[in-house]
């Protein structure tokens, strides 16, 4: 009977033992995942620190736009006069569109001048594969529907287009580049010629920072894959 309860008595004793021991092992797992999951957030923290301190994520904001607006533009205050005689002149010339598109930012209307660009350089396009891709490009980005940068349109344009865009041709944008030309020409280019950007041009001033305007209410409003430009950049 004694050698009984004392048998029973180790085996009671084992399974405290074991208890106590599957506890800390518990307990100690749970302190470890614990300091896991803090390093881990802390780990993400400083990665998304990094990350909004990156000059990329912040090409919206005054601060990155006015560093860019302020680059020097070397032309020659004769040269930029000539901008001032059309509009025309103004986007023949390199420096000229370079400039426009840099005070289209400030109004926040830059799509229109990319619209632009990019039907000039559509209309370089060599092949029916080159001009399916390009054509397909603009209309994802300038033309369809709350596209990523759609210009001002007005609905028979935007309707012809979308229907012919399976089948697209060189002249394809023709209506919708001339009806942006106009809006450029009659809206934006004026304000242009009065604007800091430009007189400071005129008087061999030194470029400085320009004031963000709000968008025209004239307009309302990834990268193209495997279609070559003749463009460098499709602003």
């Amino acid at each position: 009977m004694e050698i009984t309860l004392f048998f029973f008595s180790q085996i009671n004793m084992c399974e405290s033992k074991e208890k106590t021991f599957f506890k800390l092992i518990h307990g100690s797992g749970k302190e470890e995942t614990s300091k896991e999951a803090k390093i881990r957030a802390k780990e993400k923290r400083n990665r998304l620190s990094l990350l909004v301190q990156k000059p990329e994520f912040h090409e919206d904001t005054f601060s990155s736009r006015s560093g860019h607006l302020a680059k020097e533009t070397r032309v020659s205050p004769e040269e930029a006069v000539k901008w001032g005689e059309s509009f025309d002149k103004l986007l023949s010339h390199r420096d000229g569109l370079e400039t426009f598109t840099r005070f289209l930012k400030t109004e926040f209307s830059e799509e229109n001048i990319e619209f632009w660009i990019a039907c000039e350089d559509f209309k370089k396009s060599k092949g029916p594969q080159q001009i399916h891709l390009k054509a397909k490009a603009i209309y994802e980005k300038f033309i369809k529907t709350d596209a990523p940068k759609e210009v001002n349109l007005d609905f028979h344009t935007k309707e012809v287009i979308t229907k012919s865009i399976t089948q697209p041709t060189l002249h394809s944008f023709d209506a919708a580049q001339s009806r942006v030309y106009q809006l450029m020409e009659q809206d934006s280019y004026a304000r242009f010629l009065k604007s800091d950007i430009y007189l400071d041009l005129i008087e061999g001033r030194p470029q400085r920072p320009t004031n963000l305007r709000r968008r025209s209410r004239s307009f309302t409003c990834n990268e193209f894959q495997d279609v070559q430009s003749d463009v460098a950049i499709w602003l």
